[in-house]
């Protein structure tokens, strides 16, 4: 339960995208029902996944295009009036009582309120919300009112709102907010219906509602009369009520779109829908039912403070409200905000990279309906890498619809109110976080079907691209990699090099080499009439992959002073910044790239991150994995050598990515278990506290939130699946966290994890397939269909490179 006892008007956009309710089609956030979006305290969204539009502005003298995940009509509004006095605003009544609270293990949200008109009149208002986790286009709202001391006539107000922009980010405030024209709009066969269209995709909406109401308890039917207006239409009706009595109304919605799979017309199937839905009693016994049976699958049990535990469920729920087995089929990805709010523009990022493990440990079927997104857009990714001369697929770093680059080319920096260049869609590591999310679902899934059919194809396309992207230098026998940007972001170039981008980032590098050196193997259990046929379909030769194995082994490594990895080459003559002299001056630095440009400076010119760069590569890859690419690539690299790394970048970066802190608390779970829990927290904290002051109104950040559960349930258990079919572990738990239970799916198989300080224990269910390999630091058994083995805690130091 996430509970809120009192009513603070400047915390409800916080509270609504945290409140948000989803099913992994659509997703409404928590706002008031009687709210507008027209009030700057209040902004109540619906999105459904997938569905954008595409506006034209001109700043600083471009023409940009964007495109937008679209603020569909509101369907939530409804309100009420006594006699003739105004329609009900919680911000003009007096505030007796209050609670809001979100029931999590079954996605409804309550909203009660005992307040004081400015008639004297007292009356308690009882609200709940949900969106259909069991039938993915039904919404549904259930509004209680009970006058208190007094009794008259009372008018209800119930309606579809069109004239909805997205208007939720500060920042786009300049720019084109209209996506959406009302087309058309009535009452059929009892229910109101509202038809809009976005103005560039040209995708039809169709949101319908039906009214039952009752009077303590017994059916009631009202006189409902229509209220039309251009964008919007409403229902009213009028009745008289006794002090003490009840008046209870639901409102029960359908959304469909002309996208949608197995219909003949939106509204034709709005209708259908409506005249089969249940009342809200009986959708919330089938909303229960479908909560639970998702809390079975991807729960996690731990004896830990209670807010810690909260914030996880909480995590856990958002994450499935976005990536839901409603999900399963829809074409579209995983936006990195979720469907909470409008920052980011709805676009899908490298985040999936944080985002995957949860998915594909628990509900494989979820992961590989998002990869199947990617998969359908690797045409557009071919063509974009060949537009830049390119060979192989070039994935965007924002993408959206078509698979079409969507990054800004200028960006808005709120605090000198200036449009600058925007050169990240150089983010060209998009490409390894798609490889990398595909080789690891294969390793834990073994899903070699997937892996012929798209997989393979995808990872083979991925690997020409940063083939064809190194150029070799003759004179140091090496490759390098330029005009690139790392996952840093502050620094888009080198301010001692004249060219966009900067060359040789190092996490860039690594990561290619990997890539490349783990995709043949990948590859190789196919068989051979897979393989042949996967060769003469892509024109791939044993010369080709020579070529990959000479880039994996020759790719420039910069490195300074003894041991440290240069996050690229050239920033060892970077800067020191003077951090201690800047929190002084401002507190909050966390975004050191808008406070120095606004001082006519440039980060670029510092040693100074965002988030973790260098260090990214210490959270995806295993110590002994790290040892391995670096042998590759003529490095030694070292447990004294990562502890140096650790410290350096450690104390240079600002944390101005909700993902920096969950990175860093992963890298020091073996080497410092106090500041890794310290950083975990702050990282759980993220978006319930708002820690950046105000983005998470705009949305959650879904990469933090599914990150920190893959930190508990890989970070804390060192979890990770071998291309051997060995399942490893190498446990660190925090002493603050006592127990940890989980499940995972591990190669069609379920597995019960127990972790303790003392003890970890893997349960196997009963199941017909073959016996499993489990190894927990060296030691490896084997566990049979119904056997429990476990592995205790040996006694010797553990070192950082565990």
């Amino acid at each position: 339960m996430l509970q809120y006892d009192s009513y603070v008007p400047e915390d409800e956009p916080l509270r609504e995208a945290l409140c948000t309710l989803g099913n992994g089609r659509i997703a409404t956030r928590g706002a008031a029902p009687e709210t507008t979006s027209a009030d700057a305290m209040h902004y109540p969204g619906t999105y459904v996944a997938g569905l954008y539009n595409r506006l034209t502005d001109e700043k600083a003298g471009r023409e940009i295009v964007n495109e937008s995940l679209v603020n569909l009509p509101n369907w939530l509004p409804f309100t009420f009036r006594v006699e003739d006095g105004p329609w009900f605003s919680i911000d003009e009544v007096e505030i007796l009582d209050y609670r809001q609270a979100l029931e999590m293990s079954r996605g409804i949200l309550l909203r009660q309120i005992r307040f004081v008109d400015e008639a004297g009149q007292r009356s308690t208002l009882t609200q709940r919300s949900m969106v259909s986790m069991a039938r993915p286009s039904i919404s549904a709202l259930e509004v209680n009112l009970r006058p208190e001391n007094w009794r008259g006539r009372l008018a209800l107000r119930s309606s579809l709102d069109g004239s909805v922009e997205n208007q939720n980010v500060g920042r786009y405030a300049d720019l084109k907010s209209k996506h959406l024209e009302v087309i058309g709009k009535g009452r059929q066969d009892g229910a109101l219906w509202l038809r809009a269209r976005t103005v560039e995709s040209r995708i039809e909406v169709v949101t319908a509602a039906r009214h039952r109401s009752w009077i303590d308890d017994e059916p009631s039917t009202l006189d409902w009369a229509v209220v039309n207006d251009d964008e919007f239409i409403g229902e009213e009706a009028v009745l008289d009520v006794e002090s003490g009595s009840v008046v209870r109304v639901e409102k029960i919605v359908s959304l469909h779109t002309s996208r949608d799979q197995a219909i003949s017309e939106p509204l034709a199937a709005c209708a259908v829908e409506l005249s089969h839905a249940p009342d809200f009693s009986h959708l919330e016994d089938e909303q229960t039912r479908a909560w639970m049976a998702l809390w079975r699958r991807f729960g996690l049990e731990m004896d830990a403070e209670d807010r810690v535990r909260q914030i996880t469920n909480l995590h856990i729920f958002h994450l499935l409200q976005v990536a839901s087995p409603n999900a399963l089929g829809i074409d579209a990805g995983i936006p990195a905000r979720g469907l909470h709010g409008e920052a980011y523009r709805g676009h899908i990022f490298w985040d999936e990279l944080f985002i995957f493990p949860a998915l594909y440990t628990r509900a494989p079927e979820i992961a590989r309906s998002f990869l199947r997104y990617r998969h359908r857009r690797l045409p557009a990714a071919r063509r974009a890498a060949a537009e830049e001369g390119f060979e192989g697929a070039m994935y965007p770093w924002q993408s959206g619809s078509d698979g079409s680059e969507e990054t800004q080319v200028v960006h808005l920096n709120p605090k000198s109110g200036r449009w600058n260049p925007d050169l990240s869609h150089r983010q060209r590591h998009i490409n390894i976080a798609i490889a990398y999310n595909l080789i690891k679902y294969h390793a834990f899934t073994g899903d070699s079907t997937f892996l012929a059919e798209a997989g393979a194809e995808m990872l083979v396309e991925i690997a020409r691209f940063w083939v064809s992207l190194a150029t070799y230098d003759r004179i140091t026998d090496h490759y390098d990699i330029v005009g690139v940007m790392g996952p840093d972001e502050f620094h888009d170039s080198d301010p001692n090099w004249n060219e966009e981008g900067l060359r040789n980032n190092v996490y860039t590098n690594v990561m290619v080499s990997w890539l490349l050196s783990s995709i043949p193997q990948v590859l190789a259990p196919l068989g051979e009439r897979l393989k042949d046929s996967l060769w003469t379909r892509l024109d791939l030769s044993e010369t080709e992959l020579e070529h990959w194995e000479d880039v994996s082994r020759k790719l420039k490594i910069p490195i300074h002073d003894g041991d440290i990895i240069s996050q690229f080459e050239g920033y060892e003559a970077l800067k020191e910044f003077e951090w201690v002299e800047y929190q002084e001056m401002y507190g909050d630095i966390e975004r050191l790239d808008r406070i120095l440009d606004a001082e006519g400076d440039s980060v670029s010119r510092y040693k100074a991150s965002k988030q973790a760069d260098v260090l990214m590569l210490f959270y995806l890859l295993t110590f002994e994995e790290l040892v391995g690419v670096f042998d590759r690539l003529g490095v030694e690299f070292t447990d004294e050598m990562l502890a140096r790394n650790i410290d350096y970048y450690m104390k240079r970066t600002s944390h101005g990515s909700t993902l920096s802190r969950l990175v860093h608390s992963w890298v020091l779970a073996r080497a410092d278990r106090t500041r890794s829990m310290k950083l975990f927290r702050q990282a759980l904290e993220s978006d319930v506290s708002d820690i950046q002051g105000g983005t998470t109104k705009e949305g959650i950040h879904l990469g933090a939130m599914a990150g920190t559960i893959d930190l508990l349930q890989r970070g804390f258990s060192g979890m990770e699946a071998g291309s051997d079919g060995v399942l490893r572990f190498k446990p660190s738990l925090p002493p603050e966290i006592g127990r940890l239970d989980f499940s995972v799916y591990f190669r069609r198989r379920w597995l019960k994890v127990r972790l303790s300080n003392e003890e970890l224990t893997v349960t196997s269910e009963l199941t017909r397939r073959a016996p499993i390999e489990v190894e927990c630091r060296g030691e490896k058994v084997t566990i049979a269909s119904g056997e429990s083995k476990g592995f205790k805690r040996k006694n010797e130091s553990v070192a950082l490179a565990e």
